[in-house]
């Protein structure tokens, strides 16, 4: 056939033919999973579900379209695998929507991106099984949101306390500290401040320890590096600083935690965060002018900015003193806005000498520096800066002469023999605080009633539902605590008035748990059955991103744990394994924005290219751990490839029964090598290098068809091959070109092919031949050559016959199928 022929022959038409498969899969149920099939073991592969903003963008597809490859290559290699999806529906940006004069409520703004978004990711083409969809804004979703938010009542993992809160002035609600960057509120940009507030928390905490060994999880290292850091374990002392005269209400004493109690005795000041409600009760009259100027400052300090190294540091003194009882030093009692309530205790302890902040903080302020740790050679004189290293204990009493790491020690063993503190872990992982003054979130099932308390909504009461008819307004209040139709209710205790928390929670709430709920997405009964979870959990393979590692991944873990010892999951961690892909960006090389004019929108990549050019090129354009940008040349490319292909398999050369040519013979070796390196790239993830085998098939089989006539038999077996490997990558154009082969329905149900190992034996090998140790020339020799072989046709070659003229070989030395080295007498 000419190439007039072939180009006059049955175009590829990627939008029809992925219609009509796509149609086909849905009719047969092909991506319905049920939970047991026998003869295969259930594998899950998740994909971090999308928050409903009204589009796919780029970056989902980026995200999805690889894990769908490996999904579908899972299933091939056997495996009952689920594949699910469903929806992040809930959030401040529908609410924000509403506030602004938005035509739609939130409930139908976010119903009718769900309804969009699921038409998009239909075109994907991927294996999702949609039986199994869950939207997090559900009432039959919440619902379960809110029963676990009681489950972990019951086991004291949810509890409401008084805390300072980043507060975001303009969206008017509270923040999680993980959606504070550079001191701004993540979603508009405006400077977070503190406020005091009762809200609820969940205590991550208790499972400090735990989160932190994730070492043995098999999840990228810097991910895992990442949580490590966020959890932040130190171990020290926990001391007991004596007040001078009790508080009103009868505190006697000021607790602090420290890594270093071998500088106890250099402690010169005390230090009380802002928000300490020791430093109200302990100002005296003639301070409390300036300390109530500096803690009205400090509110509008951000946290970040507090902790900054490069801000200078201000303090100021609260006329109160509190004794060292180590040393029976007076001390000064001060407030500094670099000290964090929610760390540790509060309170630090200022040892200028040996901390840098401190040194800053007493020089500024004139505030003595007692030496307790002495360098190497140091003489006395005062210190330019604060010495942190180890040294030797001075002016420490029973203490001085020791190595400082051994006193730490000492110190604080005769502390606990003393009955004045005690060693101690603490975590820089706080409590995560879960309460939202938002509308657009799960209503946190709890009740206040003046004679009981705080009550428990009963179970069988759930969901406590968002009513409809509610009025936005940004005045930092609920709009909930506007709907007297929600607030006010029977206590289900004593049946007395009684009003409902108005408050909603986090959304990672509900993506704490989703994982859970795919395995028995419509169980009205339970969460998740235990023989569902036994049958799924913990997920096999998690994608998503890794800016999620200190947010997302982390409360997944903590729920899950709380889950399991609720005996309601099996083991100990959530995903099995986990991988991190990178960041696709704009064809200027930065991320992509609107406000940057570089946003690439995926429905016209789709009209214009097809589904299956698309998720090609986002698998080809780099490492999918590294991401990149988007190049539009880069999916013409792609697309021709895919033309090509087609072509090939609609259109072949002429075929004959000639099994011993040589060029078929090549055909079918590049066809079996190929496929053990497609294998190989599936299973490490390395998807761009997975395509870019294909085209080098792809490329082989051009040459044989332009080359003449070809055995039939190779071509059939390389067109089976081409058509099994594309499955993953191109499932629509797999399915086609399998179909138009004779190929049962459905190619996504066949086995993946295994390499014929004789088709993977090179036939000929190149082996360097050297002459005391410098490479004279290559020669070929057939692969299984004997050394013996080898030897003849080296010696047969004329530039190493150069290097042999009149004089005598000394030995020969053969790595077998790596070299040949003569040496020269």
């Amino acid at each position: 056939m000419t190439t007039q022929e072939r180009t006059e022959a049955e175009r590829y038409q990627p939008q029809d033919v992925e219609r009509r498969w796509q149609e086909r899969w849905a009719e047969s149920g092909l991506y319905r999973i049920p939970d047991h099939v026998p003869g295969r073991e259930n594998w899950y592969a998740l994909t971090m579900f999308p928050y409903t903003s009204g589009d796919l963008h780029i970056g989902h597809w980026f995200a999805m379209a690889p894990s769908d490859a490996l999904a579908r290559y899972r299933r091939m290699r056997g495996h009952n695998v689920l594949f699910p999806i469903g929806f992040d529906a809930f959030g401040l940006p529908a609410e924000n929507a509403a506030i602004k004069g938005g035509s739609k409520h939130p409930m139908d703004w976010t119903m009718a991106n769900i309804d969009r978004m699921r038409g998009q990711l239909k075109r994907m083409g991927a294996m999702f099984d949609w039986e199994r969809e869950v939207n997090t804004s559900a009432p039959e979703y919440y619902r379960w949101t809110q029963w676990w938010f009681l489950q972990l009542y019951k086991m004291g993992l949810a509890y409401r306390a008084e805390a300072a809160a980043n507060w975001c002035p303009f969206d008017q609600t509270v923040l999680a500290n993980e959606q504070v960057v550079d001191g701004k509120c993540e979603r508009c940009d405006t400077p977070v401040v503190q406020r005091l507030m009762e809200q609820w928390f969940l205590r991550t905490t208790h499972y400090a320890e735990e989160l932190l060994d994730n070492e043995g999880l098999d999840w990228p290292e810097h991910v895992k590096l990442m949580q490590r850091n966020w959890i932040g374990r130190s171990e020290g002392a926990e001391v007991s600083f004596a007040l001078e005269a009790p508080t009103e209400d009868g505190t006697d004493e000021i607790r602090v935690f420290t890594t270093r109690p071998d500088t106890l005795c250099g402690v010169t000041f005390m230090v009380l965060a802002p928000e300490h409600p020791l430093v109200r009760q302990l100002t005296t009259p003639d301070r409390r002018e300036a300390v109530e100027a500096y803690l009205d400052a400090a509110a509008r300090a951000t946290e970040i900015e507090r902790q900054s190294t490069e801000r200078p540091k201000t303090g100021v003194f609260t006329g109160a003193y509190c004794v060292n009882r180590l040393t029976g030093d007076r001390v000064q009692i001060w407030t500094a806005d670099y000290v964090l309530y929610t760390y540790g205790t509060g309170a630090v302890m200022g040892v200028p000498a040996h901390d840098q902040r401190d040194f800053d903080l007493a020089r500024e302020y004139d505030i003595p520096v007692k030496v307790v740790i002495a360098p190497a050679g140091w003489d006395g004189a005062d210190l330019e800066a604060a010495y942190t290293e180890p040294g030797t204990m001075v002016h420490s009493g029973q203490f001085d002469g020791l190595p400082s790491e051994q006193a730490k020690k000492a110190i604080t063993d005769y502390l606990e023999g003393q009955g004045w503190g005690r060693a101690r872990v603490v975590y820089r992982l706080r409590d995560w605080l879960v309460s939202r003054q938002r509308y657009w979130g799960a209503p946190i099932p709890m009740v206040y009633c003046d004679e009981c308390g705080i009550v428990p909504v009963p179970e069988s009461e759930l969901p406590v539902a968002l009513p409809y008819d509610v009025e936005f307004k940004p005045t930092g209040e609920s709009p909930l605590a506007r709907s007297d139709e929600f607030v006010n209710v029977a206590c289900p205790s004593c049946s007395g008035p009684a009003r409902r928390e108005t408050d909603t929670m986090d959304t990672f709430m509900c993506s704490s748990w989703y994982f859970m709920r795919y395995p028995d997405a419509r169980n009205e009964a339970m969460p998740v059955s235990s023989e569902a979870a036994t049958a799924w959990l913990p997920v096999d393979q998690y994608t998503g991103g890794a800016e999620h590692a200190t947010m997302h991944l982390l409360y997944a873990r903590f729920f899950y744990k709380a889950a399991r010892d609720a005996g309601i999951v099996p083991g100990d961690e959530p995903f099995t394994r986990y991988f991190a892909q990178g960041q696709i960006l704009g064809p200027d090389g930065r991320r992509m924005s609107k406000s940057r004019g570089n946003v690439v929108a995926p429905d016209g990549q789709v009209e214009r290219w097809g589904a299956d050019t698309f998720r090609a090129y986002l698998m080809f354009l780099g490492p999918w751990e590294q991401g990149g940008p988007y190049d539009v040349d880069g999916i013409v490319g792609v697309s021709r490839w895919l033309h090509r292909v087609w072509s090939l398999v609609t259109a072949p050369p002429e075929l004959v029964d000639a099994p011993e040519d040589e060029g078929s013979q090549a055909l079918l070796r590049a066809a079996h090598r190929t496929l053990e390196r497609v294998t190989d790239d599936l299973e490490r993830y390395r998807m761009n290098t997975m395509v870019s085998a294909l085209m080098e098939l792809t490329n082989a089989m051009q040459r044989q068809r332009e080359s003449g006539a070809t055995d039939r038999r190779a071509w059939e077996e390389t067109v089976r091959l081409l058509a099994l490997m594309l499955g993953p990558a191109c499932p629509h154009l797999a399915e086609e070109l399998w179909s138009r082969n004779g190929g049962a329905y459905s190619v996504h149900e066949q086995a993946w092919p295994m390499p014929d190992p004789a088709l993977l034996r090179e036939e000929r090998i190149e082996i360097p031949v050297q002459v005391n140790g410098r490479v004279r020339d290559r020669v070929l020799v057939a692969a299984d050559a004997s050394e013996e072989a080898v030897r003849a046709a080296a010696l047969a070659s004329e530039r190493v016959a150069e290097h042999l003229e009149g004089r005598e070989v000394a030995r020969v030395v053969y790595v077998p199928g790596r070299l040949l080295n003569i040496v020269l007498k």
